[in-house]
C-alpha cells in the first residue's frame, strides 16, 4: 500500500533544472491553480514536524523496507486520492504537506562530489516561466524576495527531513516498527478489504519499553509523535468510506 519515492527523481518531479540568474533572468513564479500531480497519488512523504497537524486529516504510516519514510495517506489504494478532484483541486480545506507545498522547487546537489545544495525546479510544472504575471525570481540579477522566501522554505524542509531521519532511527533502535495490516469489513461482502505493505508502531512493544528507553522518547519529543501516528490510524476507515463514495474500490480479499 505504501511505497517510498523513486530513487532516480523524487516523487512528483519529472525533471530538475538549477535556477539561474542568467538563464531565468526574466522568469516569474505563479501559483498553480491545480495540483494535477496529486490526482493519482495516494501517499505523500511527511516530516515528523508535521505529524500533529497532518494527523487531523490523514492516516500516517511508514513505508515498507529497510529505510522507512513517514507517509500521509491520501487514499488507501494505488492511484486513489480522495482529497483532490479529477482536475487536481482540493475538495475541502485540508492540511497540505510541506512536500507538496515545496513543489516545483527543491534543493539538490548538482554533482555527486559537491556537498553544496542548489535551488532547482521542475520546468515541466508550468509554475515558472517568462510570464507577464507572477512573482519575479530575479531583480538586477539578484534573487528577489520571493526567491529568498522559497530558498528559506526549502532549507527548513531539508532540516525537517534530517530530524525525521533521526526520529525514524530512534524508532528502529527501540524496535517499535512492525509490518502493518488493516482489515475493513463492509456490508454485503463476506470477506474484508485487507491493506498491507506499510509499517506502523507496535503498541505491544511500546507498552513493554524499559523505563530508560521510554524516558528518552519523552525527553527528545518522540513520544507525542508516536501518539499522533497511532491516533491518525483511525482515519483509515474514513478514507475508505470516501473511496466507497467515489466508486474507486478494489475487489475484497480472496
Amino acid at each position: 500500500m505504501a511505497t517510498a519515492p523513486a530513487a532516480n527523481l523524487p516523487l512528483f518531479y519529472k525533471d530538475l533544472v538549477p535556477l539561474s540568474s542568467i538563464d531565468h533572468a526574466d522568469y516569474r513564479a505563479r501559483p498553480l491553480e491545480r495540483a494535477e500531480f496529486l490526482i493519482n497519488q495516494h501517499a505523500v512523504p511527511l516530516t515528523s514536524d508535521e505529524f500533529v497537524s497532518a494527523s487531523r486529516y490523514f492516516p500516517i504510516v511508514f513505508s515498507a523496507g529497510d529505510n522507512p519514510v513517514p507517509l500521509a495517506l491520501m487514499g488507501l489504494n494505488e492511484g486513489v486520492n480522495v482529497f483532490v478532484d479529477d482536475e487536481g483541486k482540493l475538495i475541502n480545506p485540508v492540511y497540505v504537506p510541506a512536500y507538496v507545498r515545496r513543489y516545483p522547487f527543491m534543493l539538490a546537489r548538482l554533482r555527486p562530489d559537491v556537498e553544496e545544495l542548489s535551488l532547482c525546479f521542475d520546468p515541466t510544472s508550468g509554475a515558472l516561466g517568462a510570464f507577464d504575471e507572477g512573482d519575479q525570481l530575479f531583480v538586477d540579477e539578484k534573487p528577489s524576495d520571493a526567491t529568498a522566501a522559497v530558498l528559506e522554505f526549502c532549507r527548513n524542509f531539508e532540516e525537517a527531513g534530517q530530524r525525521t531521519g533521526m526520529f525514524v532511527e530512534e524508532l528502529q533502535k527501540a524496535d517499535l516498527l512492525m509490518d502493518g495490516e488493516v482489515a475493513i469489513q463492509t456490508d454485503g461482502n463476506d470477506k474484508p478489504f485487507i491493506y498491507r505493505g506499510f509499517k506502523m508502531i507496535d503498541e505491544n512493544k511500546l507498552r513493554e519499553l524499559r523505563g530508560d528507553v521510554l524516558r528518552k522518547l519523552v525527553q527528545n519529543g518522540i513520544l507525542p509523535l508516536i501518539f499522533a501516528h497511532l491516533f491518525s490510524l483511525q482515519l483509515m476507515r474514513e478514507i475508505f468510506a470516501e473511496q466507497v463514495k467515489t466508486g474507486k474500490m478494489p475487489l475484497p480479499a480472496a
